[in-house]
C-alpha cells in the first residue's frame, strides 16, 4: 500500500509518500519520498506565525513539493493511476488542530488529488501523529513495535500541552491540558520579552544551557539541583542567582500541586513580564546584560520543565502507566529530556529531532493505522473540513 501524506497545520509544508507492507510483526513503513518547506524565516519579523502568510506559502509550496516526491518515485500524475503501475492507494491530510487557513490549503489540495486519481482520502488529527512519531524515521524503513499499555503521552508544542492516556492505539483520553498558553507558546512569548529572535524556544534553551554548564563547571550552584524531585511542596517558587548577577531571580510554578493534571503557563509568562519590568526600573538596559538574560532563561526553563515532570510523574502513578511517549516540538528540549531520564523510571520514547516538529510522515502513519482500524472505510471527501481546535 502506498500513501501520499500532506501536512499544513502551521508554518511547515510537508509532503511524503510511504509504502507499507504487512509482516508477521506488524506493518513495516518505508519512506519512498519525503520533503518539507519551512516558513520560519518569513515569520520571524512577526515574532510568530502570521496565518494568512502561512496559507499563501502553503499554496505556493504544495504543488512544488508534490511534483518533487512524485518524480522521486517515478509515478505519473495521470488520472489513470493503476495499482499495478505503482499508484497511490490512499491520501492522508491533516484536518486539525492548527491554523484553519493553513489547514484548508492542504485539505483542498488533497481533495483535488483524491478526486483526480479516484483514491480515498483520510483526515488525520496531527496530535495523533505526534504520538506515533516516536516510531518514525525521516528516511528508510521502520515499524510500530508492540508496547506495554496503558501508555501516557506528554504532548508539548507551541499550540498544545497535554497528557493523554492511551489504552490502546487509536484509543485516547486527554487527562490533563493547559488552561491557557501552551508551554511552547510561553517559551516564544518570553523570548520576545527578552528581545530574542523567533522561534524563541531554542534561543531561551541555548542561554539556559550556557549558564547551566557554567554552574556545573565552577560549582556555583553549590549542590543546587534543579530537578522536580528536589522541589518541595511547601514552596511554589525558587531563587536562582547567576554568577555575579545583581538580582536573585524567582519565578512561580503555576498549578504545580493542583489536584488535577492540568497546566497553566500564562502566569509564569506574566511573572517574567513583571520581573523584566521591575529590573528595568533600576537598570534600563538590563537586557543588554548577557548574564542576567542567561539567569532569566535558566529560571524560566527550570520552572516550565519542573511542572511538566511533576504532573507527568503523578499521572504515571495514578494510571499505573507502563510506557511514556513524549511528542511535539518541545520534546527536543535538552533540559526536558535530561529531567525525564533522571525522574521517570518507566520505558520512555522520544521522537527523533527531525520528526519532533510537524511533518507529513507522522500523518501517513496515523492514516494507515486508522485505515486498518476502520477496515478500509474512509469518510466522504466532501465531509472533511479544517478544524482548528480538533481534539483527540
Amino acid at each position: 500500500m502506498k500513501i501520499l501524506a500532506i501536512e499544513t497545520s502551521a508554518d511547515e509544508t510537508g509532503v511524503s509518500i510511504l509504502e507499507i507492507k504487512k509482516s508477521a510483526k506488524g506493518p513495516v513503513f518505508k519512506v519512498l519520498a519525503n520533503t518539507i518547506a519551512s516558513q520560519i524565516k518569513l515569520h520571524t519579523q512577526y515574532g510568530g506565525i502570521f496565518p494568512m502568510m502561512a496559507k499563501r506559502e502553503h499554496q505556493k509550496n504544495l504543488p512544488i513539493l508534490f511534483e518533487k516526491v512524485i518524480k522521486k518515485i517515478h509515478l505519473t500524475t495521470s488520472p489513470l493511476l493503476k495499482k499495478e503501475r505503482g499508484g497511490i492507494d490512499l491520501i492522508a491530510v491533516t484536518s486539525g488542530p492548527g491554523l484553519e487557513p493553513a489547514l484548508w490549503t492542504g485539505i483542498v489540495f488533497a481533495k483535488e488529488k483524491a478526486k483526480e486519481w479516484g483514491v480515498p482520502l483520510m483526515p488525520v488529527n496531527h496530535m495523533e501523529g505526534h504520538i506515533l512519531s516516536v516510531f518514525g524515521k525521516d528516511k528508510g524503513s521502520f515499524s510500530i513495535p508492540k508496547i506495554e499499555f496503558p501508555a501516557l503521552s506528554l504532548l508539548v508544542s507551541g499550540g498544545h500541552t497535554e497528557l493523554v492516556l492511551i489504552k490502546d492505539w487509536m484509543k485516547y483520553q486527554v487527562v490533563g491540558e493547559t488552561l491557557d498558553d501552551a508551554v511552547g507558546e510561553a517559551f516564544d512569548k518570553v523570548a520576545r520579552m527578552m528581545e530574542l529572535p523567533y522561534p524563541g524556544g531554542p534561543e531561551i534553551s541555548k542561554l539556559a544551557e550556557e549558564l547551566r554548564s557554567k554552574e556545573i563547571s565552577n560549582k556555583a550552584s553549590q549542590g543546587r539541583n534543579f530537578s522536580a524531585e528536589k522541589f518541595t511542596q511547601s514552596s511554589s517558587r525558587r531563587s536562582v542567582e547567576s554568577p555575579r548577577s545583581l538580582f536573585p531571580i524567582s519565578l512561580p510554578r503555576p498549578m504545580m500541586y493542583s489536584k488535577n493534571f492540568d497546566f497553566s503557563y500564562s502566569g509564569l509568562k506574566t511573572a517574567v513580564l513583571y520581573l523584566i519590568r521591575d529590573l528595568k526600573k533600576e537598570h534600563s538596559n538590563i537586557l543588554q546584560n548577557d548574564k542576567m538574560k542567561m539567569a532569566i532563561a535558566l529560571e524560566f526553563e527550570n520552572a516550565a520543565v519542573e511542572v511538566l515532570i511533576h504532573k507527568t510523574k503523578k499521572a504515571i502513578e495514578k494510571y499505573r502507566i507502563k510506557t511514556l511517549i513524549i511528542g511535539g516540538g518541545v520534546s527536543a528540549n535538552k533540559h526536558l529530556q535530561r529531567e525525564i531520564k533522571k525522574n521517570i523510571k518507566i520505558k520512555t520514547l522520544i521522537p527523533p529531532k527531525k520528526l519532533s516538529t510537524d511533518n507529513s510522515i507522522m500523518i501517513g502513519m496515523v492514516a494507515y493505522m486508522k485505515y486498518l482500524k476502520n477496515k478500509g472505510k474512509v469518510p466522504r471527501a466532501s465531509s472533511i473540513k479544517a478544524e482548528g481546535n480538533l481534539r483527540l
